[in-house]
C-alpha cells in the first residue's frame, strides 16, 4: 500500500506537475479539448493508463472539458501514485 504524502511533499510534487492543483483529498486538472468526441478519445487513453497502473480516477467530462481528480481510495488521499498517474496523464497531450 502506498502511504499518504504530507503537504510539503504534495508541494515539491505539484512544482513538477504546476497544471495540477490539490484540492483537500485528492489531486486535479482540468483538460480542454475542440469538442465532446476529442475528450472521449483523451478519457480512453486516461482509461488504459488507470488499468495498467491499477488506479480508478474520477472523471468529469462536459462538452470538450474533462476534469480528472486522482486520490488513492484505499488510503484516503494522495499518494505517490497519484501524482505518477497525472505525469502519465500529461502525456496524452504533450
Amino acid at each position: 500500500m502506498a502511504d499518504l504524502l504530507n503537504a510539503k511533499d504534495i508541494k515539491d510534487w505539484l512544482k513538477k506537475l504546476p497544471e495540477w492543483d490539490h484540492d483537500k483529498k485528492h489531486i486535479e486538472r482540468t483538460f480542454e479539448f475542440d469538442d465532446f468526441s476529442q475528450g472521449i478519445e483523451f478519457v480512453n487513453g486516461v482509461a488504459e493508463i488507470a488499468e495498467e497502473d491499477d488506479h480508478c480516477p474520477d472523471i468529469d467530462i462536459r462538452e470538450g472539458k474533462v476534469r480528472i481528480m486522482l486520490s488513492t481510495h484505499s488510503e484516503g488521499g494522495v499518494t505517490d501514485l497519484d501524482f505518477e498517474v497525472a505525469e502519465k496523464i500529461d502525456t496524452l497531450v504533450e
